[in-house]
């Protein structure tokens, strides 16, 4: 058996214990599996308080960047968190240094991911972060390797549990969105400031990155179209329930015609769909190949066990030589794809108006979108006294994303309309 890989780890919170719990627990049949003993020699975090396991052994470094370059380790995990500051800062001092490294690092990867792939493969080393994408789900691994003989198209999924888990519930006990989040928090799937989560923003650092794992590009955060869940109310859940569907935040992404779109927003999908059935905490990712058409992963996003599950496979790639490249392409065929504009998507739409119950508002309703060659597929409205607010649901045939925005700009300018519009698109998968 050859001579143990030594790893050093950044950051000792929930991913990173979970991830010395498995070193320890499994290092006899890791050892088998990688041919050699995987042993922890190093590990940094901001105190020294008690985790739950033990860290005796171990050389202990305040400062990660310190531990990057000073330890004997081959490889250095970072689970910091983080696209700035001490985890950057760790993560190139370590490739530097000659360490190859793991991260599940989904924000450091989606901004800094093609400036880390250039200094690692400068450096003959592996850059792996498996975990940074759907948490114990292989897609990465899937796409990098497995679909490797694949051109693929479009590559979409539920990225975010806290996301899930509230519409989810939302759905299933009728309560509002404030109300569930507030629930979510004190089950510890929802953080104190969630609004990475439901803003969209964690989904959208997870869809970057398997746009460029998937398409050859280059990770492009910045382009993401990023909407969250906030607006979502009980009163369009039940809605979507009458209408067949379910609401779902989705990151899609796909290639054609020499453009990519990138998107993550609130979506209703036919409750027929396999995507519509990953409830509660539960991540999916589906993608779509020339060669093996369409495959669906589903799986456990976060938590301590998937998680570390993820990050430890990668030091197991490492240990049996298993080097690709970090984005699928050598960095230098990477491709600067432009990205394909928000307008430009065509697909149906559900709209919800809250109109005062007049003669003829909806007449007028009908006749901006007609004027901006948006066509009704459904109406469905609720009865009250004369002179109330009523909601108004409509759901489109196929239409350009400019039409509909346009349409509804002028709609809300209405005097009988009496809040915004609530608009969700509709996917059909």
């Amino acid at each position: 058996m050859s001579s143990a890989l030594k790893i050093a780890i950044a950051g000792l919170g929930t991913v990173g214990v979970g991830t010395v719990k498995v070193l320890q627990s499994h290092a006899d049949v890791l050892a088998k599996r990688c041919g050699c003993p995987v042993e922890i020699v190093a590990v940094s975090a901001r105190s020294e308080k008690d985790r739950g396991v033990d860290l005796s052994s171990y050389e202990w470094f305040s400062d990660a960047a310190q531990m990057a370059q000073g330890s004997n380790a081959d490889v250095f995990v970072e689970l910091i968190g983080g696209s700035e500051g001490v985890a950057k800062d760790a993560v190139m001092a370590a490739l530097q240094s000659g360490k190859h490294v793991v991260t599940a690092n989904k924000a450091l990867i989606a901004h800094h991911g093609f400036e880390l792939a250039q200094l690692a493969e400068s450096k003959g080393l592996s850059l792996n972060y498996e975990a940074a994408v759907a948490g114990g789900i292989p897609i990465i691994k899937t796409i990098r390797e497995g679909m490797a003989a694949n051109s693929i198209s479009r590559v979409y999924g539920i990225l975010n549990g806290t996301c899930n888990y509230i519409l989810t519930t939302m759905r299933e006990s009728g309560r509002a969105f404030n109300d569930v989040l507030s629930d979510a928090q004190k089950l510890g799937y929802a953080e104190a400031d969630p609004s990475f989560d439901i803003d969209g923003i964690d989904a959208a650092h997870k869809l970057a990155i398997l746009a460029s794992v998937s398409f050859g590009s280059k990770v492009d955060f910045s382009s993401v179209h990023i909407e969250g869940i906030s607006r979502v109310s009980d009163i369009d859940i039940q809605f979507a329930t009458e209408l067949g569907y379910k609401i779902k935040l989705l990151g899609i992404a796909s290639r054609s015609n020499g453009t990519i779109e990138q998107r993550v927003h609130p979506c209703m999908v036919s409750v027929k769909s396999p995507i519509a059935t990953v409830e509660g905490v539960f991540n999916a990712v589906v993608c779509d190949g020339d060669a093996v058409d369409t495959i669906m992963q589903e799986g456990r996003g976060a938590g301590e066990g998937p998680t570390a599950s993820a990050v430890v496979a990668d030091i197991v790639d490492i240990a049996r030589g298993i080097s690709v490249p970090t984005f699928a392409l050598p960095v230098g065929e990477l491709e600067n794809l432009p990205t394909s504009p928000m307008a430009d998507r065509v697909g149906a739409y559900y709209v919800r108006l809250m109109l005062v119950d007049k003669p003829g508002v909806f007449a007028d309703v009908a006749n901006i979108l007609r004027d901006y060659q948006v066509s009704i597929e459904s109406l469905l409205q609720r009865v009250r006294d004369p002179g109330e607010a009523v909601p108004a649901v409509i759901t489109t045939h196929d239409t350009a994303e400019a039409n509909m925005a346009n349409a509804l700009n002028k709609i809300a300018k209405l005097e009988n309309v009496t809040e915004a519009p609530c608009m969700i698109r509709i996917e059909d998968f």
